[in-house]
C-alpha cells in the first residue's frame, strides 16, 4: 500500500457511525452496507441471522477457496448513550484534535472500517490463502451472535487458520483475556401476609441463598487465583448487576429475579459455578412447593463465552508480532469473541486500534494514528497470505 487511505477510512467510519446499531436494535444496516461493499470486490458472503431476522452476522470471503486464511473479525453492534453527557451527536462523527468522535469509533468500527478499505487491496493482490472478514451482531450483550457464524464457518468451505479480533487494544498484540459467562434467576413465589410466612413462599427471601452462594463462590475464585496472575484484577469476578423483587416490606414477594455476570479467567471454571446454581435453584424451588405448591426458580443462561487461552506457538501471535513489531506479553479483563474462535481450532490473537478506556462513555472516540496504526498493519496481510509457506 503506497500511500494510507485515511480520508477514505474517514468517509467509511463516518457512514458506520451514521448506523445506530445499539444492541437493541437491528444491525442490519452496517451488515448491508459491508456486504455491498465486499461482493462488489469479488467476495462471497454468507449471512447468519437471529430468530426475528433483524440481525445477521456477516461472513464474507475474499480470495481463492483454499483452507488457511485469515479472518478479521470485529462486531457491528454497540452500546447505548442513554443517560450519557456527550458534547455532540454521537452518531454523527465529528474530528477535533487527531481523534474522531461518535459511538463505536473506538469499540469497535474504526477496525471494521480498516477491514473494509484495505479489502480493495486484498482484491488487488494474488493471495495464495483468502482474507475471511467475520461481522458479527450481539456482542456487546455476551457475545451472543458469533457462535453461529462461526460454526457455520468450520462447517463447510475453506476452513481459515487463524483469527484477528480488531478490539481496540492500541493496536498491541494481546494473547489472554477473561470470558463471560451470565445467569439471569427468575424466582416465582405466592403473596401472603408477612405474619403468615407459610401461607406463601417468598420469592425475595429464596433468592438470597442462590445469590449468597454467587458471592461464595467470587471469593473461592479469589482466593485460589495464582500468585502470578497476568490480569487486572488478577482473579476472575461474579458480580450480581441487578436485582428486582417484591411489592411491600409486609407482603411476602410473589416474583423476585437477578442477574449475574462472571468474567472467569483462563483457570476458572464458570460452567461449574453455573452448574452448581441450577443444583441449588431446584434445591430451593422444592422448599418453596412446601409451602407454594406452584413455586418455581428458573436459570435462564445468557452468556456463555470462553476465556481467551495464550497459545503455544501460536500462528496467530506470530503473526500479528511480526506485522506489528509488538514482543511484550500483554492480557486483558475484558472479553471479546476471540475464546469463541479459538474453541472452534482457530488460532486467535486480539489487535486492533483504540483503547478500550474510551469505549462505552460518552465522547468515544479513536486517534486518527491509531488508525493510521491498523492500516499499516492490513497493508502487510497480503504479502503473507501470497506466501505458500504461510498459514
Amino acid at each position: 500500500m503506497s500511500e494510507l487511505p485515511v480520508q477514505q477510512i474517514k468517509s467509511c467510519l463516518a457512514d458506520l457511525i451514521g448506523m445506530a446499531t445499539v444492541s437493541r436494535d437491528s444491525n442490519l444496516s452496517v451488515i448491508d452496507y459491508a456486504e455491498r461493499h465486499l461482493t462488489a470486490l469479488g467476495a462471497i458472503c454468507q449471512r447468519t441471522g437471529d430468530d426475528t431476522a433483524n440481525k445477521a452476522n456477516l461472513h464474507a470471503i475474499l480470495g481463492p477457496q483454499v483452507d488457511g486464511g485469515v479472518v478479521l473479525s470485529g462486531h457491528t453492534d454497540v452500546v447505548p448513550v442513554e443517560g450519557q453527557d456527550w458534547s455532540s451527536d454521537p452518531f454523527n462523527m465529528i474530528e477535533r484534535d487527531g481523534k474522531l468522535f461518535g459511538r463505536g469509533t473506538c469499540d469497535m468500527k474504526g477496525f471494521i472500517a480498516c477491514a473494509l478499505v484495505t479489502a480493495e487491496r486484498f482484491a488487488e493482490a494474488d493471495l495464495k490463502r483468502p482474507v475471511h472478514f467475520a461481522f458479527s451482531y450481539d456482542e456487546e450483550v455476551g457475545c451472543l451472535g458469533a457462535p453461529a457464524m462461526i460454526r457455520e464457518m468450520t462447517a463447510s468451505g475453506p476452513q481459515p487458520s487463524i483469527a484477528i479480533i480488531g478490539e481496540p487494544t492500541g493496536m498491541k498484540v494481546v494473547t489472554g483475556h477473561k470470558g463471560l459467562y451470565s445467569v439471569r434467576v427468575e424466582v416465582e413465589g405466592l403473596e401472603a401476609h408477612s405474619s403468615k410466612v407459610e401461607d406463601g413462599a417468598c420469592a425475595v427471601t429464596h433468592a438470597v441463598p442462590m445469590m449468597q452462594y454467587l458471592v461464595d463462590q467470587a471469593d473461592a475464585w479469589k482466593d485460589t487465583a495464582p500468585d502470578d496472575s497476568p490480569f487486572d484484577p488478577p482473579y476472575g469476578t461474579i458480580t450480581i448487576g441487578q436485582v428486582w423483587g417484591g411489592e411491600a416490606v409486609n407482603i411476602l414477594a410473589r416474583q423476585a429475579w437477578f442477574e449475574s455476570l462472571m468474567r472467569p479467567a483462563p483457570w476458572d471454571d464458570a460452567r461449574a459455578v453455573g452448574d452448581g446454581l441450577r443444583e441449588l435453584a431446584e434445591t430451593v424451588e422444592a422448599r418453596m412447593k412446601q409451602t407454594a405448591p406452584k413455586a418455581s426458580v428458573r436459570v435462564i443462561q445468557r452468556s456463555d463465552a470462553p476465556p481467551l487461552r495464550p497459545e503455544q506457538n501460536g500462528a496467530a501471535e506470530e503473526l500479528a508480532r511480526r506485522l506489528t513489531g509488538d514482543n511484550a506479553e500483554r492480557f486483558v479483563s475484558f472479553g471479546t469473541e476471540g475464546g469463541q474462535f479459538q474453541s472452534a481450532g482457530l488460532s486467535t490473537v486480539i489487535c486492533g486500534p483504540g483503547h478500550i478506556d474510551q469505549a462505552h462513555k460518552p465522547d468515544e472516540f479513536v486517534e486518527i494514528s491509531q488508525l493510521e496504526q491498523c492500516l499499516k498493519f492490513l497493508s502487510k496481510l497480503p504479502a503473507y497470505l501470497k506466501d505458500d509457506a504461510h498459514v
